[in-house]
């Protein structure tokens, strides 16, 4: 453990010879069992690229208000395009923050399960062409962090090396782009509400120097600033469920810059195909006498079947576009 309040790993150890690349497993199932979140190292992904998607990040929020309502999420029944501020809740709150939402580009699919009705086409900004590029490139890179992180998990928990890959299917991915503009309130304001996320596995990049994030220990708020070259990485809701607990999914939060500040971050979120479900690990007998059940909450139940957990957290998260394409699901069972 480092100064910071969460561990940091370096990915370029499972390259490093058998020796290191154990002893990085052993590093992530441990951070991913006492805290679930820390931060990574050694990913490949270039300063250049990172430089690239934050100046197109800036570029996109600068642009004029009507140019990000052209693509305002309302106009989506799959929850993409802009979101502008306080247009998302969490638990219920409204969150002080303006995005987008860009998921994996699509055709329609007409009737068939509810969560169907995420998959679909992304709306780009007419007024910044070179936005999807730089995303798309973006994409690319995180997915293949995200696939050797998990192949790595496997091994770190007596499965298979292939256990994520064979069954996860086409991933589900989400990329939000976040500005968190500052406030005049005293009081701490929500930028995004304790929360945790509703998947496997979440990669996030935070503006250099600029701090907010928040983590639950022990029942305690602590501070994860971000590390330079480094991404906060944390576990979802369906990774604790395919563990019995033995990996913590962790409520996390934002707090809101003070004006004249303001915070870029850019969340990845890498899941199974919405119609997987992760069948349960078959733990080593020591690790499974440490697994402690999935957290039951009865007002958020973790769904096995990722689609069903996708759905219900868009629908509470941005309840005017659930009023205007999903009035039926309003209220109502997602699955």
């Amino acid at each position: 453990m480092a100064d910071l309040n969460l561990p940091i790993l370096d990915l370029s150890r499972l390259d490093e010879g058998a020796d290191s690349a154990a002893r990085f497993r052993d590093d992530l199932r441990a951070a991913t069992h006492d805290v679930g979140f820390f931060y990574l190292t050694g990913t490949g992904v270039s300063p250049e690229l990172t430089a690239r998607l934050h100046q197109a990040a800036k570029d996109f929020f600068a642009l004029p208000e009507a140019d990000k309502l052209a693509i305002e999420n309302v106009k989506s029944p799959h929850f993409r395009g802009y979101t502008r501020i306080g247009g998302e809740r969490t638990q219920g709150e409204v969150d002080w923050r303006e995005q987008i939402d860009i998921g994996p580009e699509r055709e329609v699919v007409e009737g068939g399960p509810s969560f169907n009705r995420l998959i679909g086409p992304n709306l780009w900004p007419a007024a910044q062409p070179d936005l999807q590029d730089v995303v798309l490139e973006w994409h690319a890179k995180l997915s293949d962090v995200a696939r050797k992180l998990l192949r790595a998990w496997a091994l770190a928990l007596g499965a298979e090396e292939d256990y994520f890959e064979s069954n996860f299917g086409e991933p589900s991915t989400l990329i939000k782009i976040v500005r968190y503009p500052g406030t005049r309130e005293p009081e701490p304001q929500q930028g995004v509400g304790a929360h945790k996320d509703s998947g496997v596995l979440t990669l996030l990049w935070v503006e250099p120097g600029k701090g907010g994030l928040q983590v639950e220990r022990d029942g305690q708020w602590v501070a994860a600033p971000p590390v330079d070259g480094a991404f906060v990485v944390n576990i979802g809701e369906l990774l604790e469920y395919a563990t019995g607990g033995y990996l913590k999914a962790t409520n996390h939060r934002v707090i809101s810059p003070k004006a004249p500040d303001e915070r870029i971050s850019v969340p990845f979120f890498f899941n199974p195909a919405l119609d997987r479900r992760l069948p349960i690990i078959d733990l080593p007998p020591e690790l499974a006498s440490q697994a402690t059940g999935v957290t039951h909450d009865p007002g958020n139940p973790i769904h096995s079947l990722y689609g069903d957990n996708a759905l219900k957290s868009r629908l509470r998260a941005h309840p005017d576009v659930a009023a205007i394409h999903h009035s039926d699901l309003v209220g109502a069972k997602v699955n």
